[in-house]
């Protein structure tokens, strides 16, 4: 890869050898060459959008012939040369190219990337709004992601290069083309398979393989070989919080060929309004499905990596925390079938937006809308049958950034996602609910109460956690965006500056552009309210125990208000956290910090999201209510318990009782069902002082006495000064490098933080009641080789506790 001027050369020939050349990793971007070859700073990137940048590859091969180039994504105006012959120009990043050439004995392909910078600069039609999102308003005009162009919480890395693969085919194969493939699961309980394609198959006839079953395949009248399969014996696939996510392989058997069509599984996607036809939520194989989860971003803003192994990773985190969606919103990146794929295979619901956010996109522009179409007829083929794929949205904000602007309905409501993306969508993926924006509907498509809302209620707008409930949300695609802070371990080795102004903690700290706030303020605000501390003060005087309390208070937020949301009163189907990961070093929005860890939020969503769940919420002077819910295709019978504690350990009034949990059904006790009597749990009354200070309710297996669900509800202030309590535990191993540690403690231990280095605990800044045992599992992160010691910090703590692997502690 090398460097020049805009236009500076018009072929590849003239480059020679007197230009500065690095080794360039394929697929990858300029960004990702530059910062191997130590040429590039990710925490101050420097502008790529201003240059050329070459791409080269010379190759010797022993047989020559005709051969398609495949190139899946170039970023962003691009030429590619073959043997110096210019063969493709592309103004489209997400758009694949296959390019007929002609291989030689030597060859020789060149990519080059044109300078973004003056299509940037070119003018349009007028636009009808201008948003505040992105640096740039020619943004709207060129296909291209906005990461790199959101210097609010983004850094300014730009996408420029050959991002995805490329490679050659042999044309002497067959070759399936226009490959169509249609899963669905019938109310029968069948699964039916239907796959049609275009091939030159001679002699011979294709046959269709699936799930132990086969059909001959028939040619229609358009040419096109089809087939269909019913498959009563297939199981269904379910999100994983729900059920199985089972998975078939597909083959097409053409003579001595075998094509796989990769794996499908059978669902039936439906969209549930509600009584009032004003809500939205899913409902999977007609089982409806609390869709919670995150905002995907991106794995890798460096080098836009798309290769199993980095998605892995990631998408297991979600998978573990509870989640069983993600949504892809449209100020990102069409991610790669890798990650649909894993999507598939884990059980997660994906929700994808295309890639429009904000803007008023040049719609009366023929060239614009034909590229848009091959652009989501791309996309969508290479996503047909796969079951995570539930939503398809046509972007994010753009009906409300008009809105907002004052503008009537009929200027922000538009042909490009009222009808020409959902024409291609029922051509290409009829099983998936389309949504032409997110948010929308309602008097306006900003309001939270009805359709699908961006809450940000509790959050930017400091609104109280009350709020949740006025505001009746029935589905949000985004909510609770705060500025979650990593664990010390980050910090120390990503990021050793201390909170507050220093200018490389506030570059990790999100803010929306043209605003005098940040996304640290906010969380600031809900420190104050809920711990009664005045955070200023606390982070000059004690930086440290003010990071402690701000890495707990976005989690307590985030579980309180799934408590609001999943309870069986509510009117929510589902909520996605603003974001699932960060994309720089920091404080970030991403409850996976930007080497792929999870933060204390994350544990926080993991508790939040157990399919087997247990919640308190203050219903005033009607008590404290206890609410169970379970997502299961089985029924349970448990054992619920309630303890009111003073002082963290001695018990002031409690009871409990055996529940039978109904199968994807909810309970709900109020305190005193289970106490037997009348007692204040809640502090409404007020008849007196305050006799307790943490309320803990438990939800026991009576077979074996595991708790597999709790909650808390602290009466009153979160920081009385009460007596530290006393950990102790055991830690020992239990085989090819898992460790197990069983802790108990005295008295209510608050946020407890674990500390293992090179491992990842199963839970973590969890609360801890006397009498109950827990136990934690590890399992080691890259390169760790053994487990000698793990300590732990509770929130109310003195000090750390160490336990080591020889049982002391």
């Amino acid at each position: 890869m090398t460097i020049t001027a805009p236009d500076a050369f018009t072929g590849p020939a003239p480059l020679g050898h007197a230009h500065d050349w690095v080794a360039a990793e394929v697929p990858g971007t300029a960004a990702l060459a530059l910062k191997a070859a130590g040429r590039f700073d990710a925490d101050a990137p420097q502008t790529l959008h201003d240059k050329d940048i070459w791409f080269v590859t010379t190759f010797k091969s022993s047989d020559k012939g005709a051969r398609t180039l495949v190139l899946e994504g170039i970023a962003t105006i691009a030429e590619v040369f073959w043997n110096g012959v210019k063969v493709l120009a592309s103004d489209n990043m997400f758009l694949e190219h296959l390019v007929d050439v002609e291989l030689e004995n030597e060859n020789q392909l060149a990519i080059c990337c044109r300078a973004l910078a003056p299509h940037l600069q070119k003018k349009g039609p007028r636009a009808r709004w201008r948003p505040q999102l992105a640096t740039s308003q020619g943004l709207r005009l060129v296909r291209t992601t906005l990461l790199g162009h959101m210097p609010g919480w983004c850094p300014e890395i730009h996408a420029v290069g050959p991002y995805r693969s490329v490679y050659l085919v042999d044309k002497v194969s067959p070759q399936l083309q226009g490959v169509r493939i249609r899963s669905d699961y019938t109310r029968e309980g069948f699964g039916e398979l239907s796959v049609a394609f275009t091939a030159d198959t001679g002699h011979e006839t294709p046959v269709l393989v699936c799930a132990g079953a086969s059909a001959v395949m028939e040619r229609t009248q358009e040419g096109m070989w089809q087939a269909y399969l019913s498959l009563p014996e297939v199981r269904p696939w379910m999100p994983h919080t729900h059920g199985e996510p089972a998975l078939y392989r597909v083959y097409v058997s053409l003579g001595d060929h075998k094509f796989d069509l990769g794996q499908t599984g059978f669902r039936r996607i439906a969209v549930e309004t509600g009584q009032d036809g004003n809500g939205f939520g899913l409902r999977v194989n007609n089982v409806p499905v609390f869709c919670r989860g995150a905002v995907w971003t991106n794995a890798d803003v460096l080098g836009l990596k798309s290769d199993r192994q980095t998605y892995r990773a990631q998408l297991e985190l979600a998978r573990d925390a509870g989640m069983n969606m993600l949504r892809i919103g449209g100020t990102m990146l069409y991610e790669a079938p890798s990650f649909f794929e894993i999507c598939d295979e884990l059980g997660i619901l994906v929700w994808q937006d295309f890639q429009f956010a904000n803007y008023d996109y040049p719609v009366k522009d023929a060239a614009f809308v034909e590229s848009v179409n091959t652009e989501t007829t791309q996309q969508l083929s290479k996503l047909q049958g796969r079951p995570s794929l539930a939503v398809l949205c046509g972007g994010s904000e753009i009906y409300q950034q008009g809105a907002m602007m004052g503008l009537p309905e009929d200027r922000w409501k538009g042909p490009l996602f009222e009808e020409i993306l959902p024409a291609v969508v029922s051509q290409y993926c009829p099983d998936v609910a389309y949504v032409a924006n997110s948010p929308m509907e309602g008097a306006l498509p900003f309001l939270p109460g009805e359709g699908i809302a961006h809450y940000y209620g509790v959050g930017a707008y400091q609104r109280p956690l009350e709020d949740v409930r006025r505001a009746e949300v029935r589905f949000a695609a985004e909510c609770l965006a705060f500025s979650n802070v990593p664990s010390a371990g980050f910090l120390e080795k990503q990021l050793p500056v201390r909170p507050g102004h220093d200018p490389r903690w506030k570059t990790g700290v999100p803010r929306d552009r043209g605003v005098g706030w940040d996304f640290e303020d906010v969380r600031d605000h809900y420190l104050k309210m809920l711990y009664g501390v005045e955070p200023q003060k606390l982070r000059y005087e004690d930086p440290d125990r003010y990071l402690d309390l701000s890495r707990v208070v976005t989690g307590d937020i985030m579980e309180a208000v799934f408590s609001e949301w999943r309870r069986a009163g509510s009117p929510c189907q589902g909520g996605l956290v603003w974001t699932f990961q960060d994309v720089r070093a920091g404080a970030g929005w991403g409850v996976v910090d930007a080497a792929g860890e999870p933060k204390p939020a994350y544990y926080a969503l993991k508790r939040a999201f157990r399919p087997l769940a247990l919640t308190m919420t203050d219903e005033g002077t009607n008590g404290l209510m206890i609410h169970v819910v379970n997502d299961h295709a089985e029924a349970f019978k448990l054992e619920l318990s309630l303890s009111c504690l003073r002082e963290g350990r001695m018990q002031v009034a409690g009871g409990k009782r055996v529940v039978d949990v109904p199968t994807r059904g909810s309970l709900s006790f109020f305190a005193t069902d289970l106490i037997g009597a009348f007692f204040d749990v809640n502090y409404a009354y007020r008849f007196g002082p305050l006799s307790h200070d943490v309320t803990v309710a438990r939800l026991v297996d009576p077979r074996t006495g595991t708790t597999l669900a709790d909650a808390v509800h602290f009466t009153a202030n979160r920081l009385r000064p009460n007596e530290a309590p006393q950990l102790l535990g055991s830690l020992v191993s239990s085989g090819e490098g898992m460790f197990v540690l069983e802790v108990e403690t005295d008295r209510f231990a608050q946020s407890v933080e674990v500390m293992a280095e090179g491992h990842l605990a199963s839970d973590n800044w969890f609360h801890l009641a006397p009498g109950v045992r827990k136990t934690l599992t590890f399992s080691p992160l890259c390169g760790a080789q053994g487990l000698h010691s793990v300590r732990l910090k509770p929130l109310n703590g003195s000090a750390p506790v160490s336990i080591t692997h020889d049982g002391s502690g």
